[in-house]
């Protein structure tokens, strides 16, 4: 009963029009390999940090922004609305995969992934930057400077990286579909396992 009195009070107490904070967003900007293709959504990486985070007891709010097909271009046309709509305290970038697989340039790639970085932190975010590993068909010399490139970023713009999404799965065909590039519903909570060890410390400051 005071519990309840002392909350009647504070309500009272708020100046007009206020309202109580809405849960801190954590944004994800991504490609298929976050939004889950070829697999029920709900069974994503993203679907399950969600429920890691309620698990955790933590406050956030996860928004699932990824894209199947999406680029560091595409990204960066989509990055402004969505920062604007949504405000979020954790934004994690997770693209360049389909980049890499259309041979672009390192330059490009790196100049489109340092600008969603400088966007969202520049938007209040705290940042996450998420690479990926090339499959080894692409040669040596591009897919070490590929991998390269988020390295770079990262260091250059002193945010946190994930250095490989699909590390552990990739390497196991019994948790690949059968397009070779994209992980089964059942490999979703090692994607998960591999990210949040980064993420975590980002949500609890």
């Amino acid at each position: 009963m005071r519990y309840r009195l002392l909350i009647l009070i504070a309500t009272l107490c708020l100046p007009c029009g206020a309202v109580f904070a809405e849960a801190p967003v954590v944004l994800v900007l991504g490609d298929s390999l976050s939004a889950g293709y070829g697999i029920d959504t709900e069974r994503g990486w993203v679907a399950r940090l969600a429920e890691r985070i309620e698990r955790n007891g933590l406050p956030h709010r996860v928004v699932n922004a990824a894209v199947s097909g999406e680029t560091t271009a595409g990204g960066l046309t989509r990055l402004p609305a969505l920062l604007d709509r949504h405000r979020p305290a954790v934004l994690v970038i997770a693209l360049g995969a389909n980049d890499g697989l259309r041979g672009w340039g390192f330059d490009v790639i790196r100049e489109n992934l340092t600008r969603l970085v400088v966007q969202g932190r520049e938007a209040g975010a705290r940042v996450l930057l998420i690479g990926v590993r090339l499959p080894p068909n692409y040669g040596v010399s591009y897919t070490d400077g590929f991998q390269a490139v988020f390295m770079e970023v990262a260091a250059e713009q002193g945010v946190p990286l994930v250095p490989a999404l699909l590390k552990g799965v990739a390497e196991d065909w019994g948790l690949m579909q059968a397009d070779g590039l994209h992980p089964t519903a059942e490999a979703q909570e090692r994607l998960l396992d591999n990210v949040w060890p980064t993420l975590e410390p980002l949500l609890s400051d």
